[in-house]
């Protein structure tokens, strides 16, 4: 008889090895070890997928039902240093060791049906949540949505963020092909929630199909927003005068009004308060996305890693005010459309500093040097090539002057690889 894992460590590389796939697109297996483990939940489950926002929108939803008292389950990813990040209870990482009895039970019932690791790894982190004493559940959906491993449990409502352009080989070549696989986590007869103001006609025809009761943002609820507050209206609910989110960016209000229209559609099971949205709106924090790390020169870490996504981070970084020179950090997946990737940020980018990353599927840095060549589109921009994040960072804070800032980004590996010894703050050499 072979013995078990004994650590968490132990059981993620036994996790790694079962499934020659990185992704396998079918729901069967992991039904069947779900009807195995007999899991189900007695409390509201709200699934979140999207192309980008989800994290956001996740941190938003738990953050305002904690301050409203509730009891929260979250399971998000992928995590930034320590797999336990992935799953939250009452807003704190759960224990490593407490995870390692779901292994082993997910283990036991898969009775030698093979798992990929996010298959297994998410039936553990599902039962755990499914056996702590909790009042609400709230699960990201990973790639795409029909067939991701979190839907094979029926949400209470369903939330579905922007749809943009990633993981195309899997999901289809454009966004009504992607709004499809997104749609496949609606339920009939129950609530949906899209905060992409411009839907995919696909999830439109989909909802309706179905007979799921879907509330579209600028249709079911609208937000509108000055320079001090902003106020949200649905259906029967009104929240006026709101503070701005405590995530920065641009695109926090089409999330946090995602976030308001989930639990307008649960009120009569999971009453929320307005006090409790102003403050859990107010205190919410989510790393690594458009993160502002004050020091000497400034770091910025975001895990925006599509087009859509870091189109939004050069918004974001040309609001933040003026700095004499941007160094950017960025490594990648080379699956990712680099070019497009790269050229919304290029024009604030005055020196690369490019880096490998510790999974096979990444590009590596000299690999992603001809495409930073090519987005500084003529202009004499250094390009600079490391072996990991952190020699990277260390690179850029070497040639940074201290009014300078620093961007990191491209990966949930770039951003965790800064981020492994804790939080940087960064102090560079005064000019001479």
């Amino acid at each position: 008889m072979t013995s078990h894992p004994q650590t968490l460590d132990d059981w993620l590389a036994h996790c790694e090895r079962l499934h020659p796939v990185t992704i396998d697109m079918t729901l069967d297996r992991v039904a069947a070890v779900r009807d195995r483990l007999g899991l189900c939940f007695e409390v509201p489950v709200i699934t979140v997928a999207g192309t980008n926002g989800k994290g956001s929108t996740c941190a938003m939803l738990e953050s305002i039902a904690l301050q409203a008292g509730y009891r929260v389950g979250l399971y998000i990813k992928p995590h930034l240093v320590h797999f336990e990040e992935r799953c939250r209870l009452n807003g704190a990482p759960v224990a490593a060791d407490a995870l390692l009895p779901h292994f082993e039970a997910v283990e036991a019932a898969r009775e030698g049906t093979t798992l990929t690791y996010f298959e297994f790894t998410t039936l553990a982190i599902l039962r755990a949540l499914s056996q702590a004493e909790l009042d609400l559940v709230i699960l990201e959906v990973g790639l795409g949505g029909r067939l991701d491993a979190v839907n094979v449990i029926d949400a209470d409502c369903a939330v579905v963020t922007s749809i943009a352009l990633d993981h195309t080989e899997y999901l289809g070549p454009d966004r009504e092909s992607i709004g499809r696989e997104k749609a496949g986590i609606l339920r009939t007869g129950r609530p949906a929630v899209c905060s992409d103001p411009q839907p995919p006609q696909s999830l439109l025809d989909r909802a309706r199909e179905i007979g799921a009761d879907l509330r579209v943002s600028g249709r079911d609820f609208h937000f509108t927003g000055d320079r001090q507050q902003w106020s949200w209206t649905g259906r029967q609910r009104r929240y006026a005068g709101l503070a701005y989110p405590a995530l920065r960016g641009a695109n926090q209000l089409l999330n946090a009004a995602g976030a308001l229209a989930a639990f307008e559609a649960l009120h009569q099971r999971l009453p929320i308060t307005a006090q409790a949205v102003r403050t859990g709106l107010a205190l919410v924090e989510l790393p690594g996305r458009f993160q502002i790390v004050a020091g000497q020169p400034v770091l910025v870490l975001d895990v925006g890693h599509n087009p859509q996504a870091v189109a939004v981070l050069a918004q974001n970084l040309d609001q933040m005010g003026f700095y004499p020179r941007t160094h950017a950090v960025f490594g990648a997946m080379r699956d990712k459309d680099l070019a497009g990737v790269l050229k919304p940020v290029a024009p604030l980018v005055d020196a690369w500093h490019l880096t490998d990353l510790p999974i096979a599927r990444a590009a590596t840095a000299e690999a992603l040097r001809p495409v930073a060549e090519a987005a500084s589109a003529g202009r004499e921009v250094p390009v600079h090539c490391h072996a990991s994040p952190a020699d990277a960072l260390r690179a850029a804070v070497a040639a940074a002057d201290p009014a300078d800032r620093i961007v990191v980004f491209g990966s949930f590996y770039t951003v965790g690889g800064v981020l492994k010894d804790g939080l940087p703050r960064l102090s560079a050499p005064h000019v001479g």
